[in-house]
């Protein structure tokens, strides 16, 4: 790093900062403020801090990792989180649920779904610890993607460099909640696309890959082996049914490949299907209307095609980099977006690159924090602790729980060893300890608030347990383990205790409108407006069978424009028009009719 580069980047970290604090006196009038926005941000406001949110350090080193070792192979096992495909269930309509309760977070959902009564409280309780606990390993996961990557430029140790972006970010998200985080991060957003154009544009020009060349693949004793692949596998658009990896590598366990993809499909579609969370889940209760839900959705997405061809453009170079006789093979996949930035980035470029890159880190840490600091201030503290608290005190509590919580993601950060396993786990245990749950509240009418605690509680457990004592295990097992608990859990909770009362499960129902098995509630309502219900129901699980490819094949065309690769181009480019059509007809073009129900 040049003096010149330094300067740009710490221009760059005082201009967010400022940003950021120009918009405290709007969030600091209530927690409405605060958390929300009071529900006045525009929809391309959300949608663009949604992306901005979503490209971070981290996932992008460990993406770049996965398609520099295995094309785009990689790209299809970060189904299992990565690419993000659980927007299409939001986009069709798992945004306008969540957006038609008119809460502040998941947790208080849980009094909507369940009442306000024991049931109802055991529920939220058990739902804001458990969303705190999986918004402290995010963070936790940010400090250590953000801190290796930083720390190997400004050559101080990862937890040091950490500590620079989590102080700064830290300001103005303390001091001005969602409407400081949203505005920073649209703010961040535009030095993101310059990154995406620059590196996409540099790769493009410069790399031309050979129909055979080296790659690496790390093993489970620390070592990095070499091994041969060709540019028609690396770069094919339709995932093997097998792999052929090196016996003892990280990655042996994918070379059931087909096997392996249709578990990450079945385990996202269950995802998509409970609604999401945590910051993800805050810009839909901050959405307008359902209309505008639809509209945040569809940018968001759109946005987030852009970063697979800049993580494409990544392990392209990282690839030439080593085809160049005075280099060796990058050993290590997760040193790929470093090494190239070093090697291959000019002075004044690079600054502008690396603010960049930590404009996605800290778009990712803002969020977070100020998603999950809304569960203790929200649900536990002013619901159970003081239900008379002044708004002076609640905002306090707001920016303490804040603090709180990044200081644990710190402590607990000098546990993890890489950025893999800790996304691995936030993703196949954690996240599956939790989210059996989160689907069955909305489809099945019996499951009751006791049945949602008590999974989540087993889930969470089996999750916690297995990371501690369990060793390394497959991805699976540990999904198996904590969601298999989390069953069993839901069903004890459920049978063992009585069921919602019928006027809480009416109200929830003739507000959200979902599908599924509630005819219980469902035939109180008039046959016409039934009627309307079901036309909009079929509609929108037509569309999601439009709606999950369209985002696979978006996100795949611009990897492939990237790589060059024309005829794959093509083939999904006439794929794209034909799912697109598909999606115009059953979900578009219907976003502005809602179903309305009288009392």
């Amino acid at each position: 790093m040049e003096t010149i580069d330094l300067i740009i980047i710490i221009v760059y970290l005082l201009a967010i900062v400022i940003v950021g604090l120009v918009m405290q006196k709007k969030a600091s009038r209530d927690i409405d403020s605060y958390f929300l926005g009071n529900r006045k941000l525009p929809w391309w406001v959300l949608g663009a801090s949604g992306m901005a949110s979503n490209t971070d350090i981290a996932g992008t080193m460990i993406n770049t990792a996965f398609i520099y070792a295995l094309g785009t192979k990689g790209f299809f096992i970060e189904i299992r989180g990565g690419v993000t495909l659980i927007m299409a269930f939001l986009m069709v309509f798992m945004g306008k649920w969540n957006r038609r309760s008119k809460v502040m977070t998941q947790a208080e959902w849980m009094h909507f779904r369940f009442g306000t009564g024991k049931e109802g409280d055991t529920a939220r309780v058990i739902a804001a610890f458990a969303s705190i606990i999986m918004t402290i390993a995010m963070v936790t996961y940010f400090v250590i993607g953000a801190g290796k990557f930083v720390g190997s430029f400004l050559e101080v140790e990862p937890i040091y460099a950490s500590l620079i972006m989590v102080i700064l970010a830290m300001i103005y998200t303390v001091a001005s909640g969602l409407y400081g985080v949203v505005w920073t991060d649209v703010f961040q957003g535009v030095f993101i696309f310059g990154v995406i154009i620059y590196i996409s544009g540099m790769a493009m020009s410069m790399v031309t890959l050979p129909e055979e060349f080296m790659v690496s693949v790390p093993m489970l004793d620390g070592s990095f082996t070499a091994i041969k692949t060709s540019l028609s596998e690396w770069s094919r658009i339709t995932p093997p049914n097998e792999m052929n990896m090196p016996v003892g590598s990280t990655f042996e366990i994918y070379n059931l490949f087909g096997i392996a993809i249709m578990f990450y499909l079945f385990k996202v579609t269950l995802e998509g299907s409970s609604g999401a969370g945590g910051y993800m889940l805050q810009r839909y209760f901050a959405a307008q209307s359902d209309r505008e839900a639809g509209l945040l959705s569809l940018f968001w997405t759109s946005l987030l095609a852009f970063r697979w061809p800049l993580i494409a453009s990544f392990a392209m170079l990282g690839i030439h980099h080593g085809l160049n006789p005075e280099f060796n093979v990058i050993a290590d996949p997760e040193l790929v977006l470093p090494t190239v930035i070093k090697h291959y980035i000019p002075t004044g470029v690079k600054g502008f690159l690396m603010a960049g890159l930590m404009a996605a880190a800290m778009s990712t840490f803002d969020s977070t924090v100020n998603a999950g600091a809304a569960y203790w201030v929200k649900d536990l503290y002013q619901t159970y602790l003081r239900p008379n608290a002044t708004e002076k005190d609640l905002m306090f509590q707001s920016r303490i729980a804040s603090l709180v919580i990044v200081a644990l993601a710190l402590v607990f950060s000098l546990t993890i060893n890489n950025i893999n396993e800790i996304w691995g786990w936030i993703t196949m245990g954690i996240g599956a300890g939790m989210f059996i749950p989160q689907v069955i509240r909305w489809y099945w009418w019996r499951f009751n608030g006791y049945g949602y605690a008590v999974g989540t509680a087993f889930g969470m457990i089996a999750a916690v347990m297995t990371k501690a004592f369990g060793g390394p295990l497959p991805e699976y097992t540990s999904f198996l383990i904590a969601s298999g608990s989390s069953l069993a859990g839901c069903i004890i909770g459920t049978f063992y205790t009585k069921a919602t009362d019928d006027k809480v499960l009416f109200n929830f129902y003739k507000i959200t409108r979902p599908f599924g098995i509630w005819d219980r509630v469902r035939n109180q309502l008039p046959n016409d407006t039934l009627s309307k219900i079901n036309k909009e129901n079929r509609r929108d699980i037509i569309a999601t069978f439009f709606a999950v490819p369209w985002q696979v094949v978006l996100f795949l065309t611009g990897m492939m424009i990237v790589l060059k690769q024309w005829s794959n181009v093509f083939n999904l480019f006439v794929l794209l028009i034909l799912l697109s059509f598909g999606l115009y007809w059953f979900w578009f073009r219907h976003l502005s009719k809602e179903v309305k129900i009288e009392s």
